[in-house]
């Protein structure tokens, strides 16, 4: 796990050779790679990185070359399969001057040119420059674990693993992008291929960027195919191949040159992981969780009952929720993109956690979204059969007695579910399973935003997922969304927490269910083999049956919440009313006033709970005060 950057310089009669530049620029991201720092300069690119040694900890400093020196490359990430890949090159002759994964990227790429990227199976995001050819490639893993920044500044393509790291080169300047500032309201997150700085993009999961003479272009190398597998015959021996395929999946996983541990919540998809990993590890296994005294939003005992199961050598961290407030203000120092997923500050305290033990931690990130476990996909066909009930049976009966129902503050509670779901329902299934996730749904974003923003950007917020929608084989609405969830909400909300909570604290977090083998089985399932009335991850749960405890298997999702509602009028609420202050926000001109008041106003009279839309705007301007103030 490391940091790259760097840039190229777009005309070929450029130069620059500032070295004091590009060492800035990795002292940026010192923290996702504290153990070296690489760097590789010529007339036309430079590029840099910080390493975190996993693999070949003597011999493995990067960058690595080919043997002619003429290929340089620079990897953030894990291959998975290079023992494979690197057996295969020593028989046609290569050779190699170290053991580590990331040596066979410039082979690859003599022998196969762009298309080396179809011989990996790893998360990364990789740096490749070729001195004969005078080209520069970035590429971005399948799903998006590893994150990839670019912008062309002053006649240069700048890049980095994070926006700190190119806001270190002085062409850089931060500046809101204020249709990514929408985006973000609607989804708590800005999804690729935008981020929230002017100029600066992501490259989206699954994607590479060219570089050659003078012409940048980006083109997607992967997709998930939703074609169904007409060989899979019963669904007990698809759960059988599917029991296979994890297995291997953990099991390449599980290298290591430094020590290692599983995740695990108690959740079907981390208890899957460490199941596995029981299976094949030479040691016993460390697994690691955290509790809360608050017991809506502690699982810790679900941990411990699959640690105990499983054999495990079990550690866990008891912790009160009240304390992750404190972690608040910290939030930007390394979240340079606001990301309004509460569960962000507890992902980082386990982080931390596990970090005083291993270097190394596999997780069950990915399960949700490859085997629909969101309560949201059932969600749809429930609104399909609401919105069969007459109009105003809906606007005059159920919607006024779900808006009564009392508010509670206790996670994922019931009137919160209620309440979202009548909110939501009415519009387009795109439309509603956003609002459903995020925070501001479109008819409320006009009176909390400005007349100067709204009039500067488009309300249409999601046609970037209609048009995304469109590279998609999926033909069932559910499915549809699922390959939505796998490209924004898994990509640049789940994978972003989990890679800037982890390489905060300098920890490696590896995905077992984001192998490309074990996404695309999932996708060419039959939907009711994943969904199956309300029971989400139908197969999943049956492969790995005799594997775990039948109270693992059968209860309810609990998700990794802390109290943000109380926070808002407790411990956080002098700064929410700081933040959020009408003198404050009349000067930034984002947001007006008088409808921010009002949320702040019910939520605090306990007439309605704004946690989530508050949260959110909370966020922004920690994020807003930090790096444009």
């Amino acid at each position: 796990m490391c940091g790259i950057t760097g840039w190229v310089n777009l005309a070929s009669n450029s130069t620059d050779h500032n070295e004091a530049t590009l060492h800035s620029m990795c002292e940026a991201i010192l923290h996702r790679g504290p153990d070296s720092e690489g760097t590789w300069i010529d007339d036309q690119v430079a590029l840099g990185m910080r390493r975190l040694s996993i693999i070949d900890l003597k011999t493995g400093d990067q960058p690595v070359y080919s043997e002619d020196n003429t290929v340089v490359a620079m990897i953030n990430g894990e291959l998975y399969n290079f023992r494979e890949v690197r057996a295969e090159l020593d028989k046609l002759g290569h050779k190699f001057r170290t053991k580590t994964d990331v040596e066979i990227v410039p082979h690859l790429y003599q022998m196969y040119g762009e298309d080396f990227i179809d011989h990996i199976n790893g998360m990364f995001a990789i740096s490749l420059w070729d001195s004969v050819s005078k080209k520069l490639i970035l590429a971005r893993d399948r799903f998006g674990e590893k994150p990839l920044y670019y912008g062309i500044f002053d006649g240069k393509l700048i890049y980095a693993s994070e926006p700190k790291a190119m806001l270190a080169h002085p062409v850089v300047h931060a500046e809101l992008d204020l249709s990514a500032l929408r985006y973000y309201l609607s989804y708590d997150y800005v999804p690729a291929p935008r981020s929230i700085f002017k100029g600066i993009a992501k490259l989206p999961a699954g994607h590479m960027l060219v570089v050659e003479n003078g012409q940048v272009r980006t083109r997607r190398y992967w997709n998930l195919t939703w074609a169904k597998n007409g060989r899979l015959g019963s669904i007990d021996k698809a759960a059988a191949e599917l029991r296979d395929l994890l297995s291997d999946a953990v099991r390449m996983r599980l290298v290591s040159d430094v020590p290692l541990g599983i995740l695990l919540s108690g959740g079907i998809d981390s208890s899957t992981v460490a199941a596995f990993a029981v299976q094949h590890a030479t040691e016993k296994v460390k697994t690691f969780s955290i509790g809360f005294e608050e017991d809506s939003f502690d699982e810790s005992r679900y941990a411990r009952m699959v640690a105990s199961h499983l054999g495990t050598e079990h550690y866990e961290a008891k912790m009160s929720a009240d304390t992750a407030a404190d972690l608040v203000p910290e939030i930007t120092s390394w979240l340079d993109e606001p990301l309004s997923d509460a569960s962000l500050l507890p992902t980082y305290m386990l982080a931390r956690f596990v970090r005083k033990h291993v270097t190394v931690a596999l997780g069950g990130d990915g399960g949700d979204e490859l085997f629909a476990g969101y309560p949201m996909y059932y969600g749809h066909k429930v609104a399909n059969k609401y919105l069969a009930i007459p109009g105003f049976v809906r606007s005059g009966l159920i919607e006024p007695m779900v808006n009564a129902l009392p508010v509670s503050t206790k996670n994922l509670s019931f009137d919160y579910k209620a309440k979202r779901f009548v909110r939501s329902a009415k519009y387009d299934v795109i439309t509603r399973h956003h609002s459903w996730f995020g925070s501001f749904a479109v008819d409320e974003q006009p009176s909390v935003l400005t007349a100067d923003v709204r009039e500067k950007t488009s309300g249409d917020i999601y046609a970037d997922a209609r048009l995304l929608l469109e590279s998609s084989d999926a033909v069932d609405p559910i499915e549809k969304m699922q390959f939505l969830d796998i490209n924004y909400y898994m990509a640049e909300d789940i994978l972003t927490k989990v890679d800037r909570a982890s390489m905060a604290v300098s920890l490696e977090t590896r995905a077992p269910f984001l192998d490309p083998r074990v996404g695309q089985f999932a996708a060419s399932l039959p939907l009711n083999y994943k969904l199956r009335g309300s029971n989400g991850k139908y197969i999943l749960k049956r492969a790995v049956r005799d594997l775990l405890p039948a109270e693992i298997l059968t209860r309810g999702k609990k998700g990794f919440g802390i109290p943000i509602a109380e926070w808002l009028k407790g411990r956080l609420n002098p700064m929410l009313h700081d933040l959020l202050a009408p003198g404050r926000l009349k000067s930034q001109g984002l947001f007006e006033s008088n409808p921010v008041q009002r949320l702040i106003s019910e939520h605090e009279s306990g007439a309605a709970s704004h946690h989530k839309q508050l949260w959110t705007l909370l966020v922004f301007q920690l994020w807003f005060y930090n790096f444009l103030k």
